[in-house]
């Protein structure tokens, strides 16, 4: 299947750009999309030139969540045949060794709330309105939510917005850590850019460990994570890109990383 019905992908500058395109169902996530983003997500991994993402949508609104249709056949034998896959589509983005920035606006719900979850970096616009109301359908989230939630704001406002199916506007989505950044409608995508842009500045094998790191201190020991920081030192030290970088600096010029 070839993608292109519900979702665009450009690329520019080293920077891919998944669009949300379907606007007139306020790009509900149906398996189609869900499709679509595994087949995007692949041809963005073969691509070495890729340096960041960007995920956003087109129309009022980023996504009102999965389509309650869809629901209507699934049962248990179907989520043991497919959750797996459904998850590794969300979970995908923290494997790359590249930034994943979502730029939300107007409604983000549901399953698009667990899409934004699975990110590096999320920034709203002032008009944005999130909730994960998966409760109130008899449902617990399934695809992260429960899990990256909570990881991200803490277990009692995970509580509050999954058990109390509480809608928050972007001001108190980032005074509780849902989201990093808050910006005007209109200033969305040059947010986005800007920091993706500032980031393939970067030297790659630093970025990759640095995401890498910063995963896996979330997910394990203090221990563990300070093993980890002198694995990656001991590679990152005397490197061609960390030399480049520093001669950069000294000789007051723009830096050109190769990648090791």
């Amino acid at each position: 299947m070839a993608y292109g019905d519900w979702l665009l992908l450009k690329r520019e500058d080293n920077i891919a750009t998944i669009t949300l395109n379907h606007p007139q169902t306020l790009n509900l996530v149906n398996w189609q999309l869900l499709e679509e983003l595994d087949e995007i997500q692949g041809v963005i991994e073969k691509d070495e030139s890729t340096r960041a993402v960007i995920i956003n949508a087109n129309g009022d609104h980023f996504s009102a969540g999965i389509d309650l249709k869809v629901l209507l056949d699934v049962n248990s034998q179907f989520v043991m045949k497919n959750l797996t896959w459904l998850q590794k589509v969300y979970s995908r983005w923290q494997e790359w060794p590249v930034p994943v920035i979502a730029a939300i606006h107007g409604l983000c719900y549901g399953s698009a709330v667990e899409l934004i979850l699975g990110c590096d970096i999320r920034i709203a616009a002032e008009d944005c309105r999130l909730a994960i109301p998966e409760v109130r359908f008899g449902l617990s989230p399934d695809m992260g939510g429960t899990t990256r939630l909570t990881k991200l704001i803490g277990a009692g406002q995970a509580k509050r917005l999954i058990m109390g199916c509480e809608e928050v506007g972007a001001r108190e989505a980032c005074r509780i850590g849902l989201v990093e950044i808050v910006v005007k409608r209109e200033e969305l995508m040059e947010r986005a850019l800007k920091l993706a842009r500032r980031m393939t500045n970067l030297p790659p094998a630093a970025m990759a460990l640095a995401k890498k790191g910063i995963n896996l201190a979330a997910d394990s020991s203090v221990a563990a994570g300070l093993l980890f920081e002198q694995a990656q030192s001991a590679f990152c030290c005397g490197t061609v890109d960390q030399n480049e970088a520093i001669a950069a600096f000294f000789e007051k010029r723009k830096p050109e990383f190769k990648g090791y």
